[in-house]
């Protein structure tokens, strides 16, 4: 790859909808529940649409980020695997380090 450049590994850095859909998965949850889930643990700030929710759980899946733990039709609940804890937990790291970061300069 010319100039060094490496594309970045999937799900190294998550975006705020992957972050809270992995947080919601902490404990067993229908796919539905997290979209309603989401924009309350964020007072709203944070919303996750059906599509890219469903996007999102299959890439999950596919990582084995997540597993599915129940099918009743075509309601599906999943739970975090190990793999998927650790990859919130460098999450959480890596935005801890951001703040610690600006507090050195601002604070």
């Amino acid at each position: 790859i010319g100039g060094g450049y490496l594309p970045r590994a999937k799900f190294q850095t998550l975006t705020e909808q992957m972050f809270y859909i992995l947080l919601c998965l902490k404990n067993e949850c229908y796919g539905m529940d997290i979209m309603d889930k989401v924009p309350a643990m964020t007072d709203g700030r944070v919303h996750v649409g059906s599509g890219t929710l469903y996007n999102l759980l299959e890439q999950f899946l596919e990582a084995d980020m997540i597993r599915q733990t129940k099918e009743e039709g075509r309601k599906r609940s999943y739970i975090l695997t190990q793999k998927g804890l650790e990859t919130l937990e460098n999450e959480y790291k890596r935005l801890q380090n951001q703040v610690a970061d600006y507090e050195k300069l601002f604070l």
